[in-house]
């Protein structure tokens, strides 16, 4: 049975993700910060579906150091990760402050490089395992308002490509999905014509769904993608082209 840490599992995107993986015969440690009622009842209905696979919850700060190495000792069989959790800072640069900057620096690219790092070994014992970063298209084009955003995102999306070569020889492979606009809670401070105008822009003229996220993250934990690493495969509708 294949072992898999999906981080922000309480998220939209996060959980969409849970439930693929469970359907395909995974066994996931969902990871959280704060929800833990959406945690707890996300596990219940997976262990009455799946009673043969492993469902857990652990919860962890992961701007925090001493957080990540409390869930990195949570671990006792891995062979993937799934970077799902985030969260961003909408304002202009010259407003972020100092704390907000080194929030979105701690979350989105040095506490979960520290992981890859910690679970390095644990991985490369496996035949083959495999690291998704669910990044943003901010990582490749950038977004004003969310300059700091677009700035970690980007940082993680060279990560990606970097950390992929040095582990390559291992059977590891890392991979990033950049989301556009995604229906998520995250959006839910959009007005309507915000949300709106925004849609307008999207060739496909919708939001993407967290379920079409997660297909991706299924297929790249899959044996038919064992050719790709180091990809960053934009998911947008066209809004970028």
């Amino acid at each position: 049975m294949r072992y898999v840490l999906v981080t922000g599992a309480s998220g939209d995107i996060g959980s969409a993700c849970v439930l693929k993986l469970a359907k395909k015969g995974y066994s996931v440690y969902c990871h959280y910060y704060q929800q833990e009622n959406k945690i707890t009842s996300l596990i219940n209905d997976l262990q009455q579906l799946y009673p043969k696979q492993d469902f857990f919850a652990i919860q962890a700060d992961l701007s925090q150091e001493s957080d990540v190495n409390r869930l990195v000792d949570s671990l006792f069989q891995l062979h993937a990760i799934v970077f799902a959790h985030g969260g961003t800072v909408y304002k202009l640069l010259t407003d972020t402050t100092e704390a907000e900057m080194q929030f979105l620096w701690d979350t989105h690219l040095k506490q979960p490089i520290r992981l890859c790092q910690l679970c390095q070994s644990s991985l490369t014992k496996q035949s083959s395992s495999q690291i998704v970063f669910i990044s943003s298209v901010y990582g490749l084009i950038g977004s004003s308002m969310e300059v700091m955003y677009s700035t970690v995102k980007g940082a993680q999306i060279s990560f990606v490509k970097a950390y992929a070569k040095e582990v390559a020889s291992m059977n590891l492979t890392v991979n990033s999905i950049a989301p556009g606009a995604v229906e998520t809670q995250m959006n839910a401070l959009w007005t309507e014509n915000e949300k709106y105008e925004l849609i307008s822009e999207i060739p496909l003229n919708r939001l993407a769904h967290p379920e079409e996220i997660a297909s991706l993250v299924t297929y790249l934990l899959s044996e038919d993608a064992t050719y790709m690493t180091g990809s960053v495969i934009p998911i947008t509708g066209g809004w970028t082209l």
